[in-house]
């Protein structure tokens, strides 16, 4: 939407959030100030007056914590089961957006509709959140490890290894972009994965994009943010490109993507191209977007209306990758027994 001169126009909901929420000074936030913020922010994201705006989960839906014991150390997980479902279901990982803030409760409006509609179990990662001393790639390890580890236990999740997708938002797009970059090279096949509003560039060249420039004061994800973001994100010593999708130099062969994107967001080029690259490269790709919606839509149905699309469209694309596996795995099975 516009506003009859070609600007998008935000949501109201954004608008007046935007207008009576102050912004704190990211530039100069210390280590101590920002933790701080980080607790507090999510505790209002995981209250129920916090539902205002994540919106409320679907009834019915199984919902709670569980740990992944990893090798070195435990991952939290929410986990999301529907009702009346038994027998090996399709899994569902899920990896939540934010960066140094963000937690999966924010996500229970979109997670539980997945679990009931596909139906599916939804597991979504508690990920290491970004600060001095903890990179990004510790977040990465944590998506990539609790995959791998509820695939290979998928008996005790009751769900069926050979129909898993990734889903991923912002920070938790990109991990989950490089998590089927990750399943192509360790021969773990992913029937899809969906990246909102992703991020896929950490290099330098990542705020040259027209989108940063156009976007730079967007109210949900500034240039400010961005630029905190990236200091943690990447660390002085950090390969970048390894962090980077848009920068693997063979995106053949992965899992079919659909990539959504809101349209007032300095990523959006980012997700653009990163669309493209997997056409080029032959990997099946499907781009949508949201005009007028900001970043971070999906997990504000209460104040984006394109956020209920957008989840619709998740779905149905999730849907079709889920059902078609299924049905080939049933063909195989029957002629197993011939």
């Amino acid at each position: 939407m516009n506003d009859g001169t070609g600007i998008e126009r935000l949501p109201l909901g954004i608008r007046l959030l935007s207008a009576v929420r102050k912004a704190p000074d990211w530039s100069t936030m210390t280590a101590d100030e920002l933790a701080a913020f980080r607790d507090a922010e999510n505790r209002k994201r995981s209250s129920r007056l916090g539902r205002v705006i994540t919106g409320r989960p679907v009834r019915g839906v199984a919902i709670r914590w569980r740990e992944v014991t990893l090798p070195d150390r435990e991952v939290r997980v929410r986990e999301y089961r529907p009702p009346n479902e038994h027998g090996d279901l399709p899994l569902v990982l899920h990896v939540h957006g934010g960066g140094f803030v963000g937690t999966a409760v924010q996500c229970d409006w979109a997670n539980s509709y997945f679990a009931a509609s596909l139906p599916a179990v939804v597991v979504s990662v508690e990920h290491r959140l970004l600060a001095e001393g903890t990179p990004l790639s510790a977040a990465v390890d944590d998506g990539w490890d609790v995959l791998v580890h509820v695939v290979q236990h998928a008996a005790e999740w009751g769900v069926d290894p050979a129909r898993a997708v990734v889903v991923g938002e912002s920070t938790g797009g990109l991990i989950a972009a490089l998590s089927a970059i990750r399943a192509k090279a360790s021969g773990l096949r992913l029937r899809a994965q969906v990246l909102v509003n992703p991020a896929t560039d950490l290099t330098e060249t990542m705020f040259d994009d027209a989108s940063f420039t156009r976007h730079a004061d967007s109210p949900t994800l500034d240039m400010a943010q961005l630029e905190l973001f990236r200091r943690l994100a990447v660390p002085p010593g950090t390969d970048a490109r390894a962090l980077s999708p848009l920068l693997t130099e063979d995106l053949g062969g992965l899992a079919p993507a659909l990539v959504v994107l809101p349209t007032v967001d300095p990523l959006a080029d980012q997700g653009r191209r990163y669309a493209e690259r997997l056409l080029a490269s032959g990997t099946p790709a499907r781009l949508t977007e949201h005009p007028g919606a900001p970043h971070g839509f999906l997990s504000m149905p209460g104040l984006v209306p394109q956020a209920k699309s957008a989840r619709t469209e998740i779905a149905e694309f999730l849907r079709d990758r889920l059902v078609e596996s299924r049905s080939v795995a049933m063909k195989s099975k029957k002629a197993a027994r011939r």
